[in-house]
């Protein structure tokens, strides 16, 4: 797209793929441990008790855990204007909240409670030192059975309540929600009837709440959700036995059962035994010899420093870094050193994870309705579990805490939330080799170091790795990593051959009574990339074959290929389809800044593994989730339009979507 006065936003669908970008010291406030205390166990126990990746003790000795150092937070100050919110302004908050008219007379919670960031140019104009702009928290908050987004001021202590209702849905649930969706069930005499007449014990009973999408008028009206069950009995990996088939609908408001099912008596409980994924019942049955120990040593400490909590400073790149409840983490103000000038130079704004679609592919009663949205449902930083040292990352990393807000505003901690570290496996980053027809003696070798961004969302039985990785040359790559546990379906086959060839499963027979359902996970990144400035463009390079004809003399080829440029004009002419047989570059340049060649400065967008949603565009999963049908959008800025699912996605329709806004 053209440059205006303003920068562009892309938004990158990938299915678990791999986006890149290319490139056309001072003392920790906090310091990271050192290797020499990580090894003193005998006051860091947890961090010496991996059995699996770094063993610093041998594998059958005995190990007590102890607590995890825990950092308070209590006088935590902003530094920056793009600081989160700290304890004590989320503090503020709920006393100011709570003496407001909206709040007084009816029970409320609060679902999203995050800094407002000042104006974009305000903060770019910003320096150390500067006084900083007023700091604003945005309130998402459920009061009167109604949504509410309201501003507070908390230099002036006002509070604004903006319009609502503008489109359907509702906001991200609470951990709060979460769990009361698990509990209302036991107080239906009905559902403990059916469990118990599915033969299991109500204390071997683990239930989930599953977000329920949008499919008509029947569920208008109600903040909703389905509780599905499965039995604990000899495993803790209860996603491996369902109880098949049984639905419970409940009203998060009113806390109420609205409705149970029960399509799957004649299924049985898939059994327990081989299902337990920990380390201790595994090394039992262990067929394979332990590897031997793997580390990391700097001697000298990390390369890398973070300056005021969330200032990263590491070889030639500077950012700013902060966890957020909603995306996990967010990449603010990225900037590359020059190497010749030495002056910083920006490459990107803000970056952060979307939304993540995860559409299951069984249209039956308890499944047709699993088309996760797990950002903006469940939300990464809430379903962010505290990170393991030495396992989840390695020696010398820095670990950062997100402070969030609960359902009634009291602030809390959820401590080894993203880790900083430095990467090197063993990589190559160049190297040059001169044969020896030459004459030259030469050998040269750079390795690849890199400087890793790490959080772990875990969303029920899925566990999500993101990583934002900074190289020297001014790589940005962003990883995503998919692990955990299956959510499977129970079945009454126990082998293929009893499977009908008419009978549709929807997946595969993985195990005895056990079908891996179909589905996919789209995950979409916002990149408000700012390169040299905010006059960006966007361009697709498009490569084309060229034939010779038969009576061109001056060349034996009789075909080529020929690079086009094409600038976008228009949201539609940015918007993205990958094709196998139309390979193209894709560019955010800046056509204001030239090279000392003449060409416009910028980045090469590159994207990993990803594919189209097969879904139909009228099924009303594929319209709430209709940032997936291109892979590549780019739109004007807008600092609203941030989540490409809408800001309500919970049983939203659909109409607030990256989609929608590049067809206005």
């Amino acid at each position: 797209m053209e440059p205006r006065n303003f920068l562009r936003f892309l938004f990158f669908p990938l299915t678990l793929g791999i986006l890149v970008l290319f490139f056309t010291w001072l003392t920790f406030t906090h310091a990271p441990p050192s290797a020499v205390e990580l090894l003193d166990c005998a006051t860091n126990s947890p961090w010496c008790t991996s059995k699996n990746r770094i063993q610093h003790q041998p594998p059958n000795q005995p190990v007590t855990p102890k607590s995890t150092r825990l950092r308070d937070h209590t006088l935590d100050t902003p530094h920056h204007p793009l600081d989160p919110l700290t304890v004590q302004e989320i503090r503020k908050i709920r006393t100011l909240l709570s003496s407001h008219a909206l709040f007084r007379a009816s029970p409320y919670s609060l679902h999203t409670v995050e800094l407002e960031e000042p104006e974009k140019s305000l903060v770019i104009g910003w320096k150390k030192g500067d006084p900083l702009p007023p700091r604003k928290a945005t309130v998402v908050a459920r009061a009167r059975g109604a949504s509410h987004v309201l501003t507070v001021d908390l230099s002036t202590e006002e509070v604004t309540v903006h319009q609502t209702g503008k489109h359907s849905g509702y906001p991200m649930m609470t951990v709060e929600d979460m769990t009361t969706a698990t509990v209302v069930p036991l107080t239906s005499a009905e559902f403990n009837r059916t469990i118990v007449g599915r033969g299991v014990n109500l204390t071997d009973l683990a239930c989930l709440p599953i977000s329920l999408g949008w499919f008509g008028k029947a569920e208008e009206g109600r903040r909703l959700i389905k509780v599905q069950c499965y039995s604990m009995k000899d495993t803790v990996n209860f996603y491996m036995r369902p109880i098949e088939g049984l639905t419970v609908t409940v009203d998060l408001d009113t806390k109420q059962v609205v409705k149970i099912s029960d399509k799957g008596k004649t299924i049985p409980i898939p059994k327990a035994s081989n299902t337990d994924y920990r380390f201790s019942t595994m090394e039992q049955n262990r067929v394979m010899d332990i590897l031997n120990p793997i580390s990391l040593e700097q001697p000298k400490g990390p390369s890398f420093v973070i300056e005021d909590d969330h200032l990263v400073k590491w070889a030639n790149w500077e950012f700013h870094l902060k966890p957020d409840a909603r995306a996990g983490v967010i990449i603010s103000r990225a900037k590359i050193r020059d190497p010749d000038s030495g002056e910083l130079r920006n490459v990107m704004y803000k970056g952060l994870a979307s939304e993540l679609f995860v559409p299951y592919m069984d249209p039956t009663d308890a499944w047709y309705f699993k088309t996760y949205m797990d950002a903006g449902e469940y939300g990464f930083g809430l379903e962010a579990m505290p990170l393991d040292p030495l396992n989840d990352c390695p020696r010398n990393a820095y670990y950062m805490d997100g402070v969030f807000a609960a359902a009634d505003g009291t602030p809390y901690v959820r401590s080894n939330m993203v880790c900083v570290f430095e990467s090197y496996g063993g990589d190559i980053a160049w190297r040059h080799a001169e044969s020896p027809i030459t004459g030259m003696d030469i050998r040269e070798v750079r390795p690849k170091v890199t400087l890793v961004v790490r959080m772990a969302a875990s969303v029920a039985n899925y566990d999500y790795i993101v990583d934002w990785e900074f190289q020297t040359d001014g790589l940005i790559r962003i990883k995503v990593g998919l692990s955990g546990i299956l959510m499977v379906k129970g079945t009454e086959y126990e082998n293929t051959n009893q499977i009908p060839n008419e009978d549709n499963i929807y997946g595969t027979l993985l195990s005895e009574n056990v079908i891996g359902v179909i589905h996919d996970h789209y995950i979409t990144f916002y990149l408000d990339m700012d390169v040299d400035g905010s006059d960006n463009s966007f361009a697709k390079v498009h490569i084309e074959r060229v034939k010779n004809s038969q009576g061109d003399s001056s060349t034996p080829r009789r075909s080529y290929l020929k690079a086009t440029k094409k600038v976008a004009k228009t949201e539609k002419e940015a918007q993205i389809k990958l094709k196998l047989y139309d390979p193209s570059e894709f560019h955010v340049f800046n056509p204001t800044k030239k090279t000392r060649v003449g060409n416009p400065v910028g980045y090469k967008v590159v994207p990993g593994g990803t594919a189209a949603s097969l879904l139909d565009l009228d099924d009303p999963p594929q319209k709430r989730g209709a940032f997936t049908n291109n892979q590549i959008w780019v739109t004007p800025y807008n600092r609203s339009e941030l989540w490409a699912g809408g800001l309500f996605v919970y049983q939203s329709h659909g109409e607030d979507t990256l989609a929608v806004w590049s067809d206005r």
